[in-house]
């Protein structure tokens, strides 16, 4: 309810201006229409909009200023007055007035202090009119108020009687006035029941605040002429008004509550007021300036912000330690759609993303909300070494539980690189770091046993035995139901690990055949191996394509291999290396020169200058950094 200072008069909350300014069943806007009375140079009284009575139906009666003074006609009781104090002071000196017309002047000056004073009242109401009549005294009010301004000036040499500075007076009633509604707002509506007495009284400060402003652009302004300004002006008085009542309550030791609904004031909920439409249309909110200095913005910052990063530290530490009990007691990670799958990275990530964004908001600045997430890399190690014991201890739940947490270790990055702006850069980098040590270490821990069982049937590459296609073939069985145990991760992570198996499996034959044990003598045998290569490259190719794994490009470098068995011309073989080596960088001599004793019908003088070819091919090109590394994995001896 609007409450008028000083009056019970009131008016529900939820009206609209034109609702609570009905009168009589009229509605305000119907005011407009209604007359204003003026007058005439002769003194007497008329009405706009309405035709002037004739003599024969009413005699002219010229109304006095007590009965404009009653009747609210603020402005025609001001021009009465600069009448008679033109009569008075205009056409005889002012030593004969004071002489001849004392009684007059004090008469004047009486009516002059009344006068001010229902003006005072009037402006006093501006921000609780509750009716048709109350807003259009105020407008002639202000409209008296202008007259004796132009009066001040037109006066100017005669500074006994003025300048009387009724638009400065008016200015330091509204200022009061103003710093009243701040200083005693309306009683809250029951949503401050669990505020502290602190927070309590900036809502009901910005509550009151919101409303007055309101009410001034969609009311008090039509009362007012463009030049004046109004709404400005109100919005500077409301603005230093509720900044110095802020900052007192600032110079307190706050506790992290108190701080946090305070900063959100200052930086988040009155920027937001003065954002909405209706008032940004009519204010220059630029002008207005910051709530509260920047020293005190700073300290309220820094506390509000450290707040933050304890919280988000204490709940996030609060998920990885349910997730360490739940290893502890021995449970299985639980299964979506047949996948393991953990809570860690969904709940960290919303409390990071919760967090960090309501700091932006509040803070108005990423990069100081960023300081939020700066101790991310000690959770993230706790996070790491949780990971480690689980598969140092090697329990039968750990594989499940690695398994979940390669799902979170994928949502992690994801997070990190799609939402870069919520963390500083050496935070993000260390936090990716160790999140790819993570997934490599639980690579490693679910192939290894994979790689045990194939150990016997890798032996057999590169031998006499390995041109016989049952040996391939028991290596691609065994392969196939290893790749079963496999089962039970997200389909991203289980088309990552399929394809570090198949990258591993694709290295360790190419490191089989360059040792050498099998000699291919002539042009059938080299043959041979070239077919047998090929077969086992298209064949491996897929499997782990039938199983997931997207990594054609592997195929493709057996397959440039058996082109160099195959091929009997040195330049053709030079060709071949050439071009291997330009997809491939870090294809060494080492690597050509044990590909090439394969063929032992090439002389020493040939092997060498086809390295010599790929040497000087590796010097003239740069490599790409984003081509992928294969032989450097592949170790010769």
């Amino acid at each position: 309810m609007r409450t008028q200072s000083g009056s019970s008069t009131t008016a529900t909350s939820n009206s609209s201006p034109e609702q609570t300014l009905r009168a009589g069943g009229k509605w305000f806007k119907k005011f407009w229409r209604s007359p204003t009375a003026q007058t005439n140079n002769n003194g007497s009284s008329t009405t706009d909009g309405h035709q002037s009575p004739t003599e024969e139906e009413k005699p002219v009666v010229n109304p006095t200023f007590e009965e404009c003074l009653e009747g609210q006609y603020l402005f025609e009781a001001a021009q009465l007055l600069i009448d008679r104090e033109k009569h008075l002071f205009g056409e005889i000196t002012e030593t004969d007035a004071i002489k001849d017309h004392e009684e007059a002047v004090k008469k004047l000056a009486a009516d002059q202090k009344a006068l001010e004073k229902r003006i005072e009242q009037t402006v006093q109401q501006s921000l609780s009119l509750s009716s048709e009549e109350e807003v259009s005294a105020l407008i002639s009010a202000v409209k008296a108020i202008n007259l004796e301004e132009e009066q001040d000036q037109l006066w100017k040499q005669r500074r006994a009687w003025r300048p009387k500075k009724w638009k400065e007076h008016h200015d330091k009633v509204l200022h009061e006035l103003v710093y009243s509604r701040l200083e005693n707002p309306s009683s809250p509506t029951g949503d401050q029941v669990n505020q502290s007495s602190i927070q309590a009284d900036i809502q009901s400060m910005g509550r009151q605040l919101k409303e007055d402003l309101q009410w001034v652009v969609e009311v008090v302004k039509n009362c007012y002429p463009p030049e004046m300004d109004i709404c400005n002006f109100y919005a500077r008085q409301y603005h230093q008004t509720f900044s110095a009542r802020l900052k007192k309550i600032a110079d307190f030791v706050l506790d992290d509550k108190d701080c946090s609904f305070l900063l959100r004031w200052v930086k988040e909920f009155y920027p937001g007021i003065l954002e909405k439409p209706e008032l940004a249309s009519n204010i220059n909110t630029e002008e207005l300036g910051n709530l509260l200095p920047d020293e005190l913005l700073k300290s309220l910052e820094e506390q509000y912000l450290s707040k933050q990063q304890s919280d988000l530290m204490i709940f996030i530490g609060r998920v990885l330690d349910e997730a360490k009990k739940e290893w502890d007691q021995g449970k299985e990670p639980t299964r979506d759609d047949g996948c393991y799958v953990s809570p860690v990275a969904y709940d960290v990530i919303q409390f990071i993303n919760g967090i960090v964004t309501s700091a932006h908001i509040t803070v108005r600045d990423p990069h100081k909300a960023q300081k939020i997430t700066s101790n991310l890399t000690d959770f993230m190690q706790r996070y790491k070494e949780f990971h480690e014991d689980i598969i140092r201890q090697n329990k039968p739940h750990s594989k499940a539980f690695i398994k979940a947490n390669l799902s979170c270790v994928k949502q992690f990055r994801d997070f990190l690189i799609t939402e870069s702006h919520l963390f500083p850069k050496n935070v993000r980098e260390n936090c990716l770091r160790g999140l790819t040590e993570m997934k490599q270490s639980a690579h490693t821990y679910l192939l290894t046993p994979v790689h045990k069982i194939l150990k016997p049937h890798y032996q057999k590459v590169g031998t006499s035995d390995w041109l016989k296609k049952n040996t391939f073939e028991k290596l691609l069985n065994s392969t196939e139901e290893e790749l079963q145990e496999l089962q039970g991760l997200t389909q991203s992570c289980h088309q990552e690990l399929i394809g570090q198996l198949q990258q591993e499996m694709t290295v360790e034959y190419v490191r089989r055949l360059l040792k050498g044990e099998v000699k291919l003598k002539d042009k059938d045998r080299q043959l041979m191996a070239y077919m047998t290569v090929k077969e086992n490259a298209e064949r491996l190719h897929n499997l782990f394509a039938r199983m997931g794994s997207k990594q054609d490009w592997l195929k493709e470098i057996l397959t440039k291999i058996a082109e160099v068995l195959k091929l009997q011309d040195i330049p053709a073989i030079q060709m071949q290396i050439i071009s291997l080596g330009s997809a491939y960088p870090d294809l060494s001599e080492k690597h050509v020169s044990a590909l090439l004793k394969l063929k032992t019908n090439l002389s020493k003088a040939d092997r060498k200058i086809v390295k010599t070819t790929l040497s000087d091919t590796l010097k003239e090109s740069r490599a790409d950094p984003g081509t992928r590394r294969f032989f450097s994995k592949v170790e010769v001896r």
